[in-house]
């Protein structure tokens, strides 16, 4: 047979204690009928706290649960930039020519609310991300990409990515456009191939530029003395 887990025997234990003190109440009263009627009281109130426990109760702990994740998450995409996000998002910005057009809605101050980051990002959504291909250098961005591959890789092993589908997807841009640069002859592309890595660029500069307004945001709400440090790093601030 197997051990008892210590949840049988709480149980079992409650179940001595509410006959013992059953037993003591009887014996100071002698009163079945009042034993009853508490009893059938208690019993009646059991739908409510089963409704106050299963959906109030659960719910503000799953709340709480959301949020530490949130928070979890939040911590891993800052060391994603710390370490290449905003490397890249500066590489983006230094080969696109018309940037200015978003620029002036990403030079981020502590007056910010969040209708400002709003506006942020519907204006980088509509945005065109334009890039001047022949500026790349993508023998540099091929060997920058390959030397994170590692703390890449580490970041995809945290289940918790799962949750935070915008920045699954900018990984997963991320780790397609280094496999498409260090599987070509850089030196020898055709203009179909070129055409498909400066898409694969503007797919990586898109989701980067999102996801670095969403930190931004997180980090001002948050760590205001993180907010500062990374506002002095600013891509977009030339």
């Amino acid at each position: 047979m197997k051990k008892l887990g210590w949840r049988f025997k709480f149980s079992v234990l409650l179940i001595f204690l509410s006959i013992v003190l059953y037993s003591f109440h009887y014996y100071l009263f002698r009163d079945t009928h009042l034993i009853l009627l508490y009893f059938l009281g208690d019993l009646a109130f059991i739908p409510i706290q089963v409704l106050l426990v299963s959906l109030v109760i659960d719910r503000v702990i799953k709340q709480r649960e959301t949020e530490s994740l949130i928070e979890k998450l939040n911590l891993i995409i800052g060391v994603f930039f710390n370490e290449v996000g905003t490397s890249t998002l500066k590489y983006c910005v230094a080969i696109d020519s018309n940037v200015n057009e978003i620029a002036n809605f990403l030079i981020v101050d502590s007056s910010w609310e969040d209708r400002d980051f709003k506006k942020a990002l519907e204006k980088c959504k509509n945005y065109d991300y334009e890039i001047e291909f022949y500026k790349v250098d993508l023998e540099e961005m091929n060997k920058f990409l390959l030397s994170k591959r590692g703390f890449l890789l580490r970041l995809l092993e945290n289940p918790n990515l799962l949750e935070h589908e915008t920045f699954t997807h900018l990984l997963t841009a991320v780790f397609h456009l280094q496999d498409e640069l260090s599987s070509r002859n850089l030196l020898e592309l055709r203009e179909d191939e070129k055409e498909h890595i400066k898409n694969d660029i503007k797919r990586v500069y898109r989701a980067s530029v999102s996801q670095w307004i969403m930190y931004i945001k997180h980090l001002k709400n948050t760590f205001p003395y993180l907010f500062v440090t990374a506002m002095s790093n600013n891509p977009f601030d030339n």
